[in-house]
């Protein structure tokens, strides 16, 4: 696992200047005492598609709704990666790292005035890794490890493993793992689908589609002194010039996610000292997932045709320049861990040198395929402009040059991941987004489709599982590696299920107002509501 560097970027501008020096300063708090009151403004680019924190994997869900929820640990975003308790006190670990056992705060009430216990906690992760009939949840074979969950009191929760795993407390500390109520959970499991009840530092004031989402202090919060903020106010914006707008005139502090280098720019030359800006790897990238149960999506030769059609070294080149992507790699985050090195990314599918080279071998294959010149076919994209437009539009350029006619169709983001889950589709970008650079973490995904929900293509392949769940149970690094790079080969080169295209860079301008953000290597830790506050 990544520990991330123990710095970040602040790039500040003072007047007459258009990009100010780039400054590395130390990971610690501002040093101003924190302030309470006011009202966060902030945008979301996308509204979610629904409420549950275990069903979606989306930030379009997340920086609305995760405020007014609490978590059994969670990361501490100022000390990223590192975890700590949140509902829970404190922790111990069995000396064969079999058993985790966890004591739950007391006081803690929920926004109805209940109190939480350790039942909750249990109700919460059974939910998230035993989900009933017709429950979807989006990482429940990440925790496959888990025999069962226990409440053996009202203050402790136990963790049975069938074995020990790496990293298991961090699996806990998923941003997606809100923490439920039970008795709601047992009258209705699909009731927080449409519904907000947390013990979070913000109670749910209203949500108006296509405007804003309303959050208030919790004033009951079991945390002295949190939050500091009254409230916040999270406002829907989906187009990009309209973000920027509302940016430069201070109408919204920050947006959580990234923006491109010219976005950047532009916010820098028209603020000044009054914006800071930080920058960051991001654990994040966008994929294409072919329909293999739709021909002829469902030969690999289509797909490793379509993978080598794509030049990742001049896409990262040129798109980088216009949007928030940059490095190339294969499922592990380039720099962490686990990442494929250079020679190793070159010696698969579409990520060589010579593309003319490759654009040949790819023709060839349609050609035994019996994909004809001309071929045509959609490819569905999500209406996120950042950066998922000036990559779809790069795609279809790409797989022209190899003689196919693509139709680059965008979604609303419940649409697109509907039809996603549905199966609805040819060819789709979807994205490879993480809280944790862990290769149980990242390769999920690409789990069977009876074995992992968000396999959206249609895949069985127990050769994947098998290396999946032996990775899992392997604590020697170098073995562990060895499998990791046999999973990438055959997902990615091999059978060519999905195709990686670039990796982001995070680019995160903000009004010096805000206090206490500091960003990481995701959007889904952030934000932490809890712990900033408002400068005058």
């Amino acid at each position: 696992m990544s520990t991330g560097r123990p710095w970040r970027v602040v790039r500040s501008v003072g007047l007459g200047w258009l990009i100010g020096a780039l400054v590395l300063l130390p990971a610690l708090a501002t040093a101003q005492q924190p302030r309470r009151g006011g009202t966060l403004v902030y945008i979301v680019t996308a509204e979610p598609p629904s409420f549950d924190g275990h069903r979606e994997t989306t930030f379009a869900m997340l920086h609305p709704v995760k405020p007014h929820y609490n978590y059994l640990v969670k990361f501490d975003t100022q000390n990223y990666p590192k975890v700590v308790g949140d509902l829970a006190e404190s922790w111990t670990v069995s000396r064969d790292g079999r058993t985790y056992t966890f004591k739950i705060r007391q006081g803690v009430r929920w926004h109805d005035g209940s109190p939480l216990t350790a039942r909750d906690i249990k109700a919460t992760y059974d939910k998230i890794i035993f989900p009933k009939e017709g429950v979807i949840s989006a990482r429940q074979a990440m925790y496959h490890m888990v025999q069962r969950v226990e409440a053996p009191d009202a203050q402790t929760v136990v963790f049975r493993l069938k074995f020990a795993s790496p990293g298991f407390v961090e699996k806990l500390a998923s941003p997606f793992n809100f923490v439920y109520k039970a008795e709601i959970l047992e009258r209705d499991p699909r009731w927080y689908e449409r519904n907000i009840m947390g013990t979070g530092p913000f109670r749910f004031v209203e949500y108006v589609r296509g405007s804003h989402w309303v959050g208030r202090r919790h004033d009951e919060y079991f945390k002295p002194g949190l939050p500091y903020l009254d409230g916040f106010r999270a406002l829907f914006i989906g187009s990009r010039s309209a973000m920027i707008a509302a940016l430069k005139s201070g109408q919204a502090l920050i947006e959580f996610r990234g923006v491109s280098p010219a976005e950047r720019d532009d916010l820098v030359r028209t603020l000044g000292d009054r914006i800071a800006v930080q920058e960051q790897p991001w654990n994040c990238n966008l994929i294409v997932v072919f329909n293999t149960r739709r021909k002829p999506f469902d030969d690999a030769r289509v797909r490793r045709a379509l993978t080598l059609a794509v030049d990742r070294w001049g896409g990262s080149q040129a798109l980088s320049q216009i949007a928030l992507v940059r490095p190339v790699g294969a499922v592990m985050r380039p720099g962490s861990e686990y990442a494929m090195s250079q020679a190793e990314l070159m010696r698969l599918a579409g990520y060589g040198r010579n593309i003319t080279a490759a654009r040949q071998q790819a023709r060839q294959l349609l050609r035994e395929a019996g994909v004809p010149e001309g071929f045509s076919f959609t490819l569905k994209n999500r209406n996120i402009q950042m950066p998922y437009e000036p990559v779809g539009v790069y795609l279809v350029d790409q797989w022209r040059q190899i003689g196919l006619n693509v139709r680059h169709e965008q979604q609303e983001t419940a649409r697109y991941l509907a039809d996603q889950r549905a199966g609805n589709y040819e060819a789709t970008v979807d994205f490879a987004c993480d809280f944790i650079d862990d290769p149980d973490v990242q390769l999920v995904k690409f789990l069977s489709a009876d074995v992992s929900p968000l396999n959206y293509g249609g895949y069985i392949d127990r050769q994947l599982d098998a290396w999946y769940f032996r990775q899992s149970r392997t604590t020697d690094k170098a073995e562990r590696t060895r499998i990791i790079r046999q999973f990438e080969r055959r997902l990615l080169d091999e059978q060519a299920y999905v195709m990686y295209v670039l990796w982001w860079w995070r680019i995160i301008p903000y009004w010096r107002t805000l206090q206490g953000y500091k960003t990481t290597t995701n959007h889904y830790v952030e934000p932490d509501l809890e712990v900033y506050w408002l400068s005058p």
